[in-house]
């Protein structure tokens, strides 16, 4: 039987990951762009709870990346760097193509009966239009293919990404209303390649989504931080 103390730690717990889950919500979404400042009392308030799972959420989020101190502001919003998302997907590419090969060669069956839906998930998110329900559908196809992979390390190696992921993949969805398609038609080939047990043409196929993904990703951060430098130089200059 679980004590009062177990019992409050447990409750309380729960309230951080809410805390955590809201925050990150706002922060994938667009709704807290890069570099707003988090203020504790305003987002007690906004949550309906205490200044300390907020504070422990917020705690949680800078050790993970996604927020971070700034000088005499507290903590902000963590801006996404298309250097940081270039060395991310390069690590990404090598971990998803060994994950295709693994998986086409050691349950194909499997991933033939398990994955369409996946992919019918995927392509329901893509027409009803919502940017979290196709971050979900992503995410759990690629962790499907790390289930069926067969090797628990790859993916111990890949969960800490995750949360990177869902940040980057919100940042470029809202703005590319083709992408989400091509995204799920390349993951249909990936998943073909699988169950027919093709490892070499899952592997390569993988590689070259993740690759184009990248591409785009990229591309994208890199117009963004160059017009964010643009205009840091112009409002020093009026100064």
């Amino acid at each position: 039987m679980i004590s009062e103390t177990d019992a409050r730690q447990l409750t309380r717990h729960r309230l951080v990951e809410q805390v955590y889950g809201a925050i990150f919500s706002e922060i994938t979404e667009g709704r807290l762009p890069p570099n707003t400042r988090l203020i504790q009392d305003e987002l007690a308030e906004a949550y309906g709870v205490s200044r300390q799972p907020v504070q422990q959420a917020l705690l949680l989020l800078r050790n993970h990346g996604i927020v971070r101190d700034a000088p005499r502001r507290g903590l902000v919003v963590a801006p996404l760097e298309a250097a940081f998302v270039q060395n991310l997907y390069e690590v990404r590419g090598v971990l998803e193509g060994l994950t295709s090969r693994l998986a086409a060669e050691r349950n194909a069956a499997r991933a033939g009966r398990e994955g369409p839906p996946l992919v019918a998930a995927g392509r329901a998110a893509v027409q009803a239009g919502s940017v979290a329900a196709l971050i979900e559908a992503d995410i759990a196809f690629h962790r499907f293919l790390g289930d069926i992979a067969g090797n628990p390390i790859i993916v111990e190696t890949a969960a800490p990404h995750f949360n990177h992921l869902r940040r980057i993949m919100g940042e470029v969805l809202r703005e590319d209303e083709a992408m989400p398609a091509r995204i799920w038609d390349e993951h249909a080939a990936i998943l073909e390649a699988i169950a027919a047990g093709e490892a070499e043409a899952a592997d390569r196929l993988s590689r070259q989504h993740i690759a184009r993904a990248a591409t785009v990703f990229v591309e994208r951060l890199q117009t963004q931080e160059d017009a964010f430098a643009q205009e840091a130089r112009s409002r020093r200059v009026r100064r």
